[in-house]
């Protein structure tokens, strides 16, 4: 298979600056069911999509002044 074969079987582009659909729902599904609910809760309040949402936890632990991983920048 060459690698635009391989592209092509990509349910979404590629993106390093934010959390993809796949990541989220993977990393969604390893958390207890109470915390996956909390996740899901606080998507549809806010009206944004769920793996937005788990972003916006991840920065905001990182790095409390960035609303993305773009603007994400740790001071460790």
């Amino acid at each position: 298979m060459t690698s635009s074969s391989i592209e092509s079987f990509n349910a979404e582009p590629e993106t390093i600056e934010h959390l993809s659909l796949v990541a989220a729902r993977m990393m969604l599904a390893a958390f207890p069911p109470h915390i996956q609910a909390a996740f899901e809760r606080r998507a549809k309040a806010i009206n944004y999509p769920v793996e937005a949402v788990l972003e916006m936890a991840i920065v905001g632990f990182l790095d409390g002044e960035a609303l993305s991983f773009v603007d994400c920048k740790p001071r460790y």
